[in-house]
């Protein structure tokens, strides 16, 4: 099989080196990054363009993906700070500069432009308008009119310059990758995406890193967190349904009083030094914790390495997933490989992630009773959570990065040829 020779990763609104559980940091880091190593281990050298966002980035970084043949090239577009990803489409068209007149000054030629987010696509298609015309292949991560379907205020919304993007990139890019069969059809469905277009490929997990730990050795790393944990991991942001879990946990304890002495809500994700503002979702989900009297009980841990994620996982009783909409639940898949049972909304990504029975439970969003009914009877029956936990590790197999880089490559090799 023909093998492109090199590919250009475009990441502009978040850094895959960045630390993990900031507001725009999540599983879209992980997977440009980790896509980057499997596809390096193939012999394909890859360079990941993002914005500068911080005055101290390297122009380029050789070093932080891990792996030879790999670069991060900060571009300069817009100022070296964060930015509202709402804003920074003001900044596509010098950022593609950028991007046009790095390849310049290297005489690069890069087979593909991978763009991942709606504002990376509209970068690539400038590209492409600059005369650099590589296909692309373009992955969403998450779809504006989706998310836009379960906002609850007008701040949660998407712009419509978001929606109106994604359509136009679901009908000129030469292929779209979807996360599931579900994801694909909502393309369809809200778009009229072309199904000829769209390739299912889901994200990978590392089972190298994410892999069980047994309980106390977990323990002895992560710290006392009483005898029971149930962890969240991910962003802090009203989609991922944290009230819902906030308001089964006050139904938990107080069905088992006992439980309230030897129980951590443990939530890991946000940044809790800089997250300060009085109307963000922490500042919120901190007075909802209040107001139903399990503020005892609840631990923000805050961003954490990678590295450690595996011991909070494999030392929890279950893993939630509350998500009002997930286009895959890359926490999911990472608790599963560690052997943790997930409890997760039924919704997107998650309805084909998680087997329902087999290696957690799917419940209906938002209903807080059956996420108690279903985390109680985890907390409670440590043979069922074993049993599992088990299953889980079996089925995050199939999704080992090296397998999913294969199907990527596939992909490449088609629109090549």
């Amino acid at each position: 099989m023909k093998l492109p020779k090199r590919i250009a990763m475009l990441s502009m609104h978040t850094s895959p080196v960045a630390r993990l559980g900031g507001k725009e940091t999540g599983g879209m880091n992980v997977y440009v990054r980790e896509l980057t190593r499997a596809l390096a281990a193939r012999g394909i050298a890859v360079d990941i363009f993002t914005r500068a966002s911080d005055t101290h980035a390297p122009w380029m970084d050789t070093e932080s993906v891990g792996v030879e043949n790999t670069r991060v090239i900060n571009v300069v577009a817009g100022p070296r700070v964060p930015v509202s990803k709402h804003q920074l489409v003001k900044y596509t068209g010098a950022f593609a500069q950028g991007i046009f007149d790095f390849a310049a000054s290297e005489n690069r030629v890069y087979d593909v432009w991978h763009a991942h987010y709606w504002l990376s696509g509209m970068t690539a298609q400038c590209l492409q308008a600059k005369g650099l015309r590589a296909p692309v292949v373009q992955m969403f991560h998450t779809l504006g009119a989706m998310k836009n379907r379960v906002a609850r205020t007008a701040t949660e919304a998407e712009t419509d310059a978001r929606i109106n993007a994604e359509q136009a990139l679901m009908h000129s890019v030469a292929r779209v990758v979807a996360s599931t069969p579900r994801d694909m059809e909502q393309m369809v469905a809200l778009y009229g995406a072309p199904r000829a277009k769209i390739a299912i490929i889901p994200p990978g997990v590392d089972t190298n890193l994410f892999r069980p730990v047994p309980s106390q050795p977990a323990r002895d790393v992560i710290g006392p967190y009483d005898e029971k944990s149930v962890l969240f991991v991910g962003r802090i942001d009203p989609v991922k349904g944290l009230d819902t879990w906030f308001r089964a946990m006050k139904l938990v304890v107080d069905r088992d009083l006992s439980l309230r002495q030897r129980l951590c809500v443990c939530l890991i994700g946000g940044d809790l030094d800089d997250d300060l503002d009085p109307d963000s979702e922490l500042a919120r989900l901190v007075e909802l914790k209040e107001a139903l009297g399990i503020g005892d009980i609840v631990t923000f841990l805050g961003g954490r390495a990678q590295a450690v994620l595996p011991f909070y996982y494999s030392a929890a009783a279950a893993v939630v997933m509350p998500s009002r909409y997930e286009s895959f639940g890359l926490a999911a898949l990472e608790a599963m490989a560690c052997g943790a049972p997930v409890v997760a909304s039924d919704v997107g990504g998650l309805s084909f992630l998680v087997r329902d029975g087999v290696t957690g439970f799917l419940v209906p969003e938002g209903n807080a009773e059956i996420f108690a009914e279903k985390i109680l009877l985890l907390l409670h029956n440590p043979k069922l959570r074993a049993e599992m936990g088990k299953r889980g590790v079996e089925a995050a197999q199939e999704y080992a990065w090296h397998n999913i880089a294969e199907r990527m490559i596939e992909l490449y090799h088609d629109m090549l040829n």
